[in-house]
């Protein structure tokens, strides 16, 4: 475990404000619901045979303990995604009376049959923006990250300015070591907000990852050329979701790296969980608590970048 004592010394004040150069102040804490986080990553029904039903009720009691503000839901659309579908039907109508808290998303499995082309799915997903929904995801197919199905929903999103929470493993979103697909994505759609998450999007932080290590939680030193690094120095468009135990494992695996990156990228990572079932176990309560981050990072990737970048700030 990483100590408090251990984790952040060494690193300059300058690195944060260069970090947060492009960031707007930090939002004023009365006008939200109480809560030192904001948590980008979250489900609720019953995701995996075997795990626990999770209500809004549950979810939020759980948020109320951990001094977690405001959570995103959301839903998962495809066969690969989990054991039981969770449609954004269903998380628009459980997280209605909790919109101040509860913030929805949508999501639309790329090989859906729909008529009309970018513009046909655009006017189904505008169904959902108008039903209150903040964000794509988790999108979660078992397709290649570049695929032109999910090209398109690229398009739509940056349309309608939904930023757009993948998953990347070896059986999701599919991709190479160094993010070739995903590069690609980003290029082509410039007006699209992508939020990583998951194995392979965890991994390449280092860059002397195999194609096996996109399925996995590697560990050890980060080695240079991690592509996550690379493609967020290059596109302005990438965001981090630090959920998981893939998130966890990124951050904490190089005590030496883990405080710099953070501090580096403050601008555009978020705090999240993937908590959807009681009970869980969840290490970056743990992890982020032990930290001693600089206020305006904590600020930054606790909350602040969450609510910016879903138009709630």
């Amino acid at each position: 475990m990483i100590t408090r004592r251990g984790f952040c010394r060494g690193v300059v004040a300058g690195g944060v404000g260069m970090a947060l150069a492009k960031q707007s102040r930090p939002t004023d804490a009365a006008e939200f619901p109480k809560g030192r986080y904001v948590d980008v990553h979250t489900h609720l029904g019953q995701t995996w045979n075997h795990t626990e039903p999770l209500s809004a009720e549950g979810l939020l009691n759980w948020m109320d303990q951990n001094d977690i503000a405001q959570s995103v839901v959301l839903p998962l659309a495809s066969p690969e995604s989990s054991a039981y579908p969770i449609t954004t039907d269903f998380v628009l109508e459980a997280t209605k009376p909790h919109r101040d808290r509860l913030i929805p998303f949508c999501s639309v499995d790329p090989r859906t049959s729909y008529t009309g082309g970018l513009k046909g799915l655009t006017d189904m997903l505008r169904k959902y923006v108008d039903a209150g929904a903040r964000g794509f995801g988790e999108h979660k197919p078992g397709v290649h990250v570049d695929d032109p199905r999910n090209m398109t929903i690229y398009a739509a999103c940056g349309e309608l300015g939904l930023p757009v929470l993948f998953h990347l493993d070896q059986l999701r979103n599919l991709d190479e070591p160094g993010l070739p697909g995903l590069q690609r994505a980003l290029k082509e759609h410039p007006n699209t907000n992508f939020i990583g998450h998951g194995p392979g999007w965890w991994a390449s932080i280092s860059g002397d990852i195999t194609a096996a290590d996109l399925a996995r939680y590697p560990d050890g030193k980060v080695q240079p050329g991690g592509a996550i690094d690379t493609l967020m120095e290059k596109y302005l468009n990438l965001y981090g979701d630090l959920s998981a135990g893939s998130g966890a494992q990124a951050i904490s695996r190089d005590p030496e790296f883990g405080p710099q990156f953070l501090i580096r990228r403050a601008d555009r990572l978020m705090f999240g969980t993937d908590y959807l079932s009681p009970g869980q176990e969840v290490p970056q309560l743990e992890l982020f608590r032990s930290l001693d981050l600089p206020a305006d990072v904590q600020a930054a990737v606790f909350r602040d970048n969450a609510r910016k970048l879903l138009g709630l700030s």
